[in-house]
């Protein structure tokens, strides 16, 4: 199978995309991202156009195809479940799980929430703590912070109904 790549600048920072023939299989922010030679597909293409979009709050929802061979089948339905959250809304862990039927895999949705490999467009930073506390992010607490920020400035859903 083909493994495809290629890089979004963003304001978050520099965004690599990763694609198989099948669709996206990696989204990741590194500061330190420099490809010499991009790779990309249709897939990726997409990916950059739907993400730029979303960076200029043109776009509150994605249509991308998804890989996601190879993960768990638990951690595929979470992944599915954070799909569900309404951009510019927030859902605890506890939620998820609830959702999925059990909520005692309230540490188990937090393993998969963390293991994510779509960040942004599987929106992960709109999970936060029971307590209602941003916890936990990847990309850092500040990402975390900025991406929701971002949400509630481009939301109809009035800033009070939010975190």
């Amino acid at each position: 199978m083909n493994v495809y790549q290629d890089t979004l600048t963003s304001p978050i920072g520099n965004i690599l995309i990763k694609a198989s023939d099948d669709g996206l299989t990696g989204i990741t922010m590194d500061e330190n991202i420099h490809l010499l030679s991009p790779n990309s597909n249709d897939h990726i293409v997409t990916a950059q156009c739907q993400l730029d979009e979303y960076f200029k709050g043109l776009r509150d929802d994605f249509d991308l195809t998804y890989d996601l061979s190879g993960h768990t089948e638990f951690y595929q339905k979470v992944w599915q479940q954070l799909t569900q959250v309404p951009y510019g809304q927030t859902k605890s862990y506890k939620d998820i799980a609830i959702a999925l039927g059990d909520v005692k895999a309230v540490r188990a949705v937090g393993t998969a929430n963390g293991k994510n490999p779509l960040a942004i467009v599987i929106p992960c930073h709109r999970i936060i703590g029971s307590n209602g506390k941003l916890v936990g992010y990847a990309w850092g607490l500040d990402t975390k912070k900025w991406l929701l920020r971002h949400e509630i400035a481009h939301s109809p859903v009035p800033e009070h109904m939010l975190f």
